[in-house]
Parts: C-alpha cells; sequence; structure tokens
C-alpha cells in the first residue's frame, strides 16, 4: 500500500488557552499586524468572540470582523468576506466557531490574496498558491476542520456543494479551548458530537484510508462512544468537553489525510437542498449507511463494532455486526436525532434529485461498498 499523511498544523488544547492567544501567534508565526476574525451570528451573539477579539486588540492587532455565514457557508459569502480582506489589507484569518466558520475562513484565505471564486478553484481553472495563515479556535466538537485540507462550500445559485481541498488549506495553528464548549446546546452536542463519530468511522473505513489514519480513528471512535453520552447529559462537564474535542481533533486527523464516505455523500445532498446543518444531516444517515455497508466487510465492521465497544472481543463478526447497527441506533435515538421525516420539511419527491446529487460527490467512490444511485434511494426511503 502507498499513501500519505501530512498535517503541518501546530496543535495546543487545554482549558483556557484561547486566552493565550496572541502569545501563541506571536511565539510561532509573524501574521502581520492586520487579521481577521471570521465567525458567526450565534457566536458572536453567544459572547464567545468578544474576548478573543480584545486580546488580539490589546496585543497591537488591527481587528477586522466578518460574522456573515450560513450553517452551510455559501460561495457569496467567502466572495463578500475576501473582498474585505483585501480592502482591509489582512493578512491573515483567524476563525471562531465551528465548521462554516472554519471552512469559509479557509475560503477567504485563499481567495483575498489570490482573487477568483472557489469554484474555479474546485474546477482546476486556479491553482492553490499564496494561502494565508489560518488560525482556528473551534467552539464546537464535531467537524474538525482545525486539522483538515478541505473547505465545503455551497454554490448559491446551483444549490451545490463543493469541496475546496489543499494541503495548503490546513490551519497554521489549532487552538482548542474546551471552555468555549461549554454553552453549547444539547442539540447541537449531540449532532456535532455524532458527526466527530462519522469522521472516525468513515476515515477509517474508507477506500482510501491509511495505517495513521486508522490509528487516529480508532482512539476517536473509542472516545467518542464514551463520552459523548456523558457531555449530552451535563454540558457542564468539563472533563467530557474535554475529551469530546479531543475526541473530534483526533477524528479530523483521521479522515484529513484519508477521505470521508457516504454518509457525507448523502448529508451533503440534503444540506444543499435544504440548508440542514451538516452534523445533523451526517447524524440522521449514520445507522443506515452503517448497516448497508456492513454487508460488504464483515470483518473490518465487526472491528469498529469491537473498537467502540458494542461489542465484545469474543463475539463473531455476525454478532458483532448486529451489535454495531443495534449501537448506533440507539446511540442516535438516546441523543434525540431527529429521522428525516422529523425535521418537517424534506419532501419525499426530492429523493432521486438527493440520490443524484450523493453519487455525483466525488467521496462516493471512498465508500468500503460499492454503492448505486439505486442504493442511495433505498436508503434515502428508510432514513425517513
Amino acid at each position: 500500500m502507498n499513501y500519505e499523511y501530512h498535517c503541518d498544523t501546530k496543535i495546543i488544547m487545554g482549558p483556557g488557552k484561547s486566552k493565550d492567544l496572541p502569545e501563541i501567534i506571536s511565539e510561532y508565526i509573524n501574521i502581520g499586524e492586520t487579521v481577521m476574525v471570521v465567525t458567526d451570528s450565534g457566536i458572536k451573539d453567544a459572547g464567545l468572540v468578544d474576548p478573543i477579539e480584545m486580546n488580539l486588540k490589546n496585543s497591537g492587532y488591527k481587528v477586522i470582523s466578518y460574522n456573515e455565514i450560513s450553517p452551510n457557508p455559501r460561495d457569496t459569502e467567502c466572495l463578500k468576506g475576501a473582498s474585505l480582506y483585501q480592502s482591509t489589507n489582512a493578512s491573515a484569518v483567524i476563525a471562531v466557531g465551528g465548521g462554516s466558520p472554519m471552512d469559509t475562513a479557509k475560503a477567504i484565505a485563499l481567495l483575498g490574496p489570490n482573487g477568483g471564486s472557489p469554484e474555479e478553484y474546485n474546477n482546476g481553472e486556479r491553482n492553490y498558491a499564496n494561502i494565508s495563515p489560518v488560525i482556528c479556535v473551534p467552539t464546537t466538537a464535531g467537524t474538525g476542520s482545525e486539522v483538515t485540507r478541505s473547505s465545503v462550500i455551497t454554490l448559491e445559485e446551483s444549490h451545490t456543494k463543493i469541496t475546496l481541498k489543499s494541503p495548503l488549506l490546513r490551519p497554521t495553528i489549532a487552538v482548542l479551548d474546551p471552555e468555549l464548549t461549554l454553552s453549547v446546546p444539547k442539540s447541537i452536542t449531540a449532532a456535532t458530537g455524532v458527526d466527530a463519530l462519522v469522521h472516525a468511522i468513515e476515515g477509517y473505513t474508507c477506500t482510501v484510508t491509511n495505517p495513521i489514519s486508522q490509528a487516529v480513528g480508532k482512539s476517536a471512535m473509542s472516545i467518542i462512544v464514551d463520552y459523548l453520552p456523558k457531555v449530552y447529559q451535563d454540558g457542564k462537564n468539563l472533563d467530557a468537553r474535554y475529551k469530546m474535542q479531543e475526541g473530534s481533533l483526533l477524528a479530523g486527523l483521521c479522515f484529513g489525510s484519508a477521505d470521508v464516505a457516504s454518509v457525507h455523500c448523502l448529508s451533503e445532498a440534503l444540506s444543499s437542498l435544504y440548508d440542514t446543518p451538516h452534523g445533523v444531516a451526517n447524524a440522521i444517515f449514520l445507522p443506515h449507511v452503517v448497516k448497508f455497508n456492513a454487508v460488504e466487510n464483515k470483518p473490518l465492521h465487526a472491528e469498529i463494532s469491537k473498537i467502540m465497544q458494542f461489542a465484545k472481543q469474543s463475539d463473531t463478526d455476525e454478532i458483532a455486526i448486529e451489535k454495531l447497527i443495534k449501537g448506533l441506533y440507539t446511540l442516535t435515538n438516546d441523543l434525540g436525532i431527529p429521522s428525516l421525516k422529523d425535521l418537517g420539511y424534506v419532501k419525499t419527491e426530492h429523493f432521486e434529485q438527493m440520490a443524484n446529487l450523493a453519487k455525483q460527490n466525488n467521496s462516493t467512490p471512498s465508500n468500503v461498498r460499492p454503492i448505486t444511485e439505486k442504493d442511495y434511494l433505498i436508503i434515502l426511503k428508510e432514513a425517513y
């Protein structure tokens, strides 16, 4: 097997570490005097951004704020942010928030210095180069975007999701402060937590996985299944919040140098049509796709069942797989993850369009079991 694993991101983890952001930056890299802080209105309203911006200003940085970001960031929002970056002569981008601000920050760091549109980079019309430093401060435990090479953007006109992907998009610094996740609501805690589990499972099982991704993915799966129910029950449990952010980080390292698979293909199709938050969409489809995939490679799925302690080491592959599927359905149900129908806005007449979008996704070939458009349609009906 030939494989590559790459991660240039400096990772700093610990309660309260976000307060040290100016010192961390100056110790590691010279980013110039004008920084652009990218967040969303929810994080801004929660008061998580103001102390970070104040510390930066007190340390001599000129801070430009940008928070016009949707739950699934649009190309138009990235272009607007890039225009602001250019007009203010910013020299670095700091993302504070979940996957949407971090993915937007990566796109702005690409488009700001180089121009062009996200679609031009996705189509190969422009080359990835000259990307500004990106510093990520995640406020959820789910996306893993603080250590990945990807930025998922929705094209507003066509409602199509594209993934900008390059090693150059990896953030320069990731500062993980579990104290910033203490106020995350239960529903978001659940969805983002299952999102991280999806990253670990798909990064571990996909056709382009590698031993390093599997090593961190194994640890991520074990941590998340153990600590997600705990943090869901008690959001103020700092130890559980710490472990979940660690699990999310490891899951990001898992799929970041491998790939995701059909759970993501379906969730991105759903989100592109209905703007469903990414974590919610992934959580809805996880057990259904794993049920489909487990038919193809029984030893592999029995293995991950035992990693997540759904099954005993002594269980046969068949019993372990039964426990895996039951365990994932129980976990998502206990976390209040809705069905497609429960969302209240999904129309069954759009299933064929979603199945087609999922089949066209670049990660479909990475799914551990070959999957057709008809298979996607069956899974959509089951998830509904």
